[in-house]
């Protein structure tokens, strides 16, 4: 059995960082998180559109004629 049969931990890290407290941070550091956590969302996001086309190329090779 390989990792990826295995159900998914509850709780990842992005729920963990969400309810991480942000008073110890300064504007700077603030600034940084959120230019990491944009450039995470457009690597997810891309992912995501990659695997829907690979999902579409699959369904249409599979395709039963006449459906």
């Amino acid at each position: 059995m390989d990792d990826s049969d295995l159900p998914r931990p509850r709780g990842d890290l992005a729920s963990k960082l969400a309810k991480e407290d942000l008073d110890p941070y300064s504007q700077d550091e603030l600034g940084d998180r959120i230019a990491l956590l944009q450039a995470e969302i457009e690597r997810v996001e891309a992912h995501r559109s990659k695997a829907a086309a690979h999902r579409s190329a699959a369904d249409a090779f599979f395709k039963k004629p006449g459906t």
